[in-house]
């Protein structure tokens, strides 16, 4: 199925593995080229060397086109485009707007520039700067979340920008497809789906949480860091929401002494890190470090396997998701009923209740 993302990366199929930290890794994202579709790699819970390895580990297990999630107010940020321009990475991503000046290095060395956005206004901005796509995740999505509905954002913003725009948000069948396509969009991205495949290294006792979770079960807190964050309800979940302050704080503490023995940052980066995601809301202190964390709350989960302890991230369609096929299975499945959806559509094909 060819659409204008196909075109601009350079894959067979209009569909992206989103870069989610701790879980695409190289063996999803290069699992997730080799089926065709766009696959993502995660940075932010990486060095830059380890970044460098992670991308050329990718290149040994595929020779289709890729891309790299980047937070662009990381103070390292330059030196991880330097890595992905040498390396040859065909498609940078952001999960927050990046600047102009990033934006022109990128394209011109020849870099697809993909930034992901939560709002009309956010969409414009970034296609002003020379954005080449963007994907628009609805409410419904996994992660920080906004509170509008794909089915509402998706045809906002397909109508204010003039460059290819993939919807991401409760997608998991080719059923979706067909209606991103028929809203506008020129693909979907999916993490929480491509997350309960065969090919994620996510542990099996996770993954098997994910399983078992209705819809009611996935939840959207502002516990963990003060900002809407759509996640499974567990045990950490409830415990945050409960605790009052003093424990909330001496819970982020322990946290955050374990990142930074992780990550190499000093106290200092670690708040900066926390103080940046405010967006001007007022949060607590213990916010502030959990904020600045997150990476390894969701660590505890997606690597380690402590469901108890760990942040699980998870767009609504983790309640309807209920098998965990390889990533060339769910590519081929979800094309297989796009095709078919497709033709029950067409003139002639579709019939009406009476």
């Amino acid at each position: 199925m060819e659409t204008p993302l196909t075109r601009l990366v350079g894959v067979r199929h209009p569909i992206v593995q989103t870069g989610m930290g701790w879980v695409a890794g190289p063996r999803l994202v290069s699992a997730t080229a080799n089926a065709g579709a766009l696959g993502i790699l995660a940075s932010a819970t990486m060095t830059v060397d380890r970044l460098r390895e992670a991308i050329r580990e990718v290149k040994s297990r595929t020779d289709a086109p890729f891309g790299v999630n980047l937070r662009a107010d990381a103070a390292d940020a330059g030196d991880r485009v330097g890595v992905m321009i040498a390396e040859g990475v065909r498609v940078a991503s952001f999960a927050l707007a990046p600047s102009r000046e990033l934006i022109t290095a990128l394209k011109d060395a020849g870099v697809v520039v993909v930034p992901s956005i939560g709002a009309r206004r956010h969409a414009e901005k970034v296609a002003a700067w020379g954005a080449d796509a963007v994907i628009v995740q609805g409410g419904e999505g996994g992660g920080h979340t906004g509170e509008v509905a794909t089915t509402v954002l998706l045809p906002q913003v397909v109508d204010a920008v003039g460059i290819p725009v993939v919807a991401a948000g409760g997608f998991h069948d080719g059923r979706g497809l067909v209606a991103a396509l028929a809203y506008g969009a020129a693909g979907i991205a999916m993490g929480t789906r491509f997350l309960l495949t065969s090919d994620s290294t996510v542990p099996d006792a996770v993954k098997a949480r994910y399983l078992a979770a209705t819809v009611r079960d996935v939840t959207v807190t502002r516990a963990v860091d003060g900002l809407p964050h759509r996640m499974l309800r567990t045990e950490l979940v409830a415990e945050l929401e409960n605790a009052g302050r003093t424990r909330a704080l001496a819970h982020a503490l322990r946290r955050a002494a374990g990142f930074r023995r992780l990550s190499g940052l000093t106290w200092r980066q670690l708040v900066r890190d926390g103080l940046s995601l405010r967006h001007g809301k007022d949060l607590t202190w213990s916010q502030v470090l959990l904020a600045a964390n997150t990476p390894m709350l969701l660590k505890s989960a997606m690597v380690d396997g402590r469901t108890d302890l760990g942040v699980m991230a998870s767009g609504q369609v983790a309640g309807v998701i209920d098998d965990l096929p390889s990533c060339a299975e769910l590519v081929e499945r979800i094309m297989a009923q796009a095709a078919q959806t497709l033709s029950g559509l067409s003139v002639g094909g579709a019939s009406m209740p009476a």
